[in-house]
């Protein structure tokens, strides 16, 4: 018994600790985004140069998950190309055209409203009941958007473009809470590594594709540093990540594995203000603590 305690130990150790590094993986994206900007790329060929470096590694992880597993029916292929669609290309072009008139601070604490609008959307189609503890959590966490939204709006240079940036990530966040819906019915029959790996690389070939029909291959001719926050936005903020991720909620399993990641936008903020020099003031910081505290509830509730 003592053995299979420290083992238990050791694995919930691991697990928090690869969560921990996920989400700071994770929020990273935003930084390297803003970093990448300025060199003149646009966000469809960044995307673009972070899904081609993506692809190689998905198409590994599939064929690894799906060595000993059955094969997946017409109508499972279909849901997992919607759903790649949905959550890892839509969302994406969103939160990437977002990044042009937002602080990535802010990009990333309203994508983390993403499991409340999950608690909205179950209770709309699925007639879930929203219990009390969600309803706290749904009013710590908006409130604390509209705090953190107020304050960018007083101190922004160009209010009505912080305005649409904010539109186009809250849109991000809303198509990233229907594919964690939809995936919550593929994962628990084909595996949380296969999904993703077939999910992500669907995603990968519709953002190849859609740079090949708006963009001359002359949009390629961008400086070695685009190409380089290409490359780390594609190891260190995606497939890492998304591989750590799978791995910790394995080992520790959904809920802490929710709350855990809650040092995401924490890092972000912390990061955008070193390194790119963002502002952090004390309202900014109040509501992030209440967007925090709002997804905590829900994560410990679930």
């Amino acid at each position: 018994m003592p053995d299979q305690a420290a083992r238990q130990a050791r694995a919930d150790l691991i697990g928090v600790g690869l969560v921990l590094i996920s989400s700071i993986g994770f929020s990273g994206r935003g930084i390297l985004i803003k970093l990448a900007y300025p060199y003149g790329v646009d966000a469809v060929t960044l995307m673009m140069l972070r899904m081609t470096f993506s692809l190689p590694f998905f198409v590994i992880m599939g064929w690894v998950a799906s060595r000993s597993a059955q094969p997946l029916t017409r109508p499972d292929w279909i849901l997992i190309l919607g759903l790649g669609f949905i959550g890892y290309y839509l969302s994406s072009l969103l939160s990437f055209l977002g990044l042009l008139y937002v602080p990535a601070s802010l990009e990333r604490l309203l994508l983390y409203l993403t499991p409340t609008i999950v608690v909205l959307l179950s209770a709309l189609m699925f007639r879930q009941r929203v219990q009390r503890i969600h309803m706290m959590a749904l009013a710590l966490t908006y409130g604390g958007i509209a705090l953190v939204m107020a304050d960018s709006l007083i101190i922004s240079d160009d209010p009505m473009a912080l305005t649409i940036g904010g539109l186009l990530v809250l849109c991000s966040t809303l198509t990233l809470a229907v594919y964690l819906l939809g995936s919550g019915t593929m994962i628990p029959r084909i595996g949380a590594a296969r999904f993703t790996a077939y999910a992500s690389g669907a995603a990968s070939v519709f953002v190849i594709v859609q740079f090949l029909l708006v963009r001359d291959l002359s949009a390629l001719d961008l400086p070695m540093p685009v190409y380089a926050y290409g490359a780390t936005m594609a190891i260190l903020c995606t497939v890492l990540p998304t591989w750590g991720m799978a791995e910790g909620m394995r080992r520790i399993g959904t809920n802490r594995a929710s709350i855990t990641s809650s040092i995401g936008p924490v890092s972000t903020i912390v990061l955008a203000a070193l390194i790119l020099g963002e502002p952090v003031t004390a309202i900014q910081t109040a509501g992030a603590a209440l967007v925090l505290a709002g997804v905590w509830l829900v994560g410990k509730k679930r």
